[in-house]
């Protein structure tokens, strides 16, 4: 048992009530918009996973920073005041 032409004929006239038809177009531009955009990043997706992105190797070895901040003496006071 499915939904007939009669039972969709309601529903479409109730929803047509309730947000009006100015309201209507505007939901079905924006439900088409979203759709739209779902299938092209599925497309986008599945082009990605066909040809992965290139990626770039490695020049060397990563660079080495020295210590920038020295750790704090126990005997030397704090510069923050209470």
């Amino acid at each position: 048992m499915g939904i007939g032409m009669r039972e969709l004929v309601v529903i479409l006239l109730v929803v047509l009530l309730v947000f009006g038809a100015k309201k209507l177009r505007t939901i079905g531009s924006d439900l088409g918009a979203a759709v739209r955009g779902f299938k092209k990043s599925m497309n986008d997706g599945e082009e990605e996973e066909l040809n992965p992105p290139r990626q770039i190797p490695p020049v060397g070895r990563d660079a080495e920073f020295a210590e920038t901040r020295k750790p704090r003496d126990a005997s030397q006071p704090s510069d923050r005041s209470v």
